[in-house]
């Protein structure tokens, strides 16, 4: 679990300091690495995080995008879901803390040890569930 919140907080402190590059500046690796996993996907928009790469694309019309370390290892997917999607705990815990707020957008993340965590946007923050739906915490955009 402390590897989880790790994980998580240098995803979202990473997202913080994103800057958007240019393939032509998108190393060699990186880009193999993309594209073992993800062979036809044409349209990237890359972006550099700290040390890593984020590559943003879509996938039959679903926004997902991988974290990327300089070696071409994906460190972790992240796939919009709807927001029905979002299981029951994780909706009762929402309309219990930020009751009559919006959800903006939802998604799926996988980290590269196969961890899945789910994300709630609402009004400017990313709140972070385990697989079953327990609070793990808030990131602020």
């Amino acid at each position: 679990m402390k590897k989880l919140i790790f994980l998580l907080t240098i995803a979202a402190a990473a997202s913080m300091n994103a800057q958007k590059i240019k393939k032509e500046n998108v190393p060699a690796s990186v880009q193999q690495g993309f594209q073992k996993q993800f062979p036809s996907v044409q349209q990237i928009e890359w972006q550099k995080e700290n040390d890593n790469y984020e590559a943003g694309f879509k996938i039959k019309g679903t926004e997902t995008s991988v974290v990327i370390n300089p070696s071409g290892q994906i460190l972790e997917t992240e796939t919009e879901i709807g927001i029905n999607a979002l299981s029951v705990p994780i909706k009762s815990y929402l309309a219990k803390h930020y009751p009559n707020q919006k959800i903006k957008e939802a998604a799926k993340i996988k980290d590269a040890k196969g961890t899945v965590t789910y994300e709630a946007e609402i009004k400017g923050k990313d709140l972070i569930f385990d697989r079953n739906g327990k609070f793990i915490k808030e990131i602020k955009d």
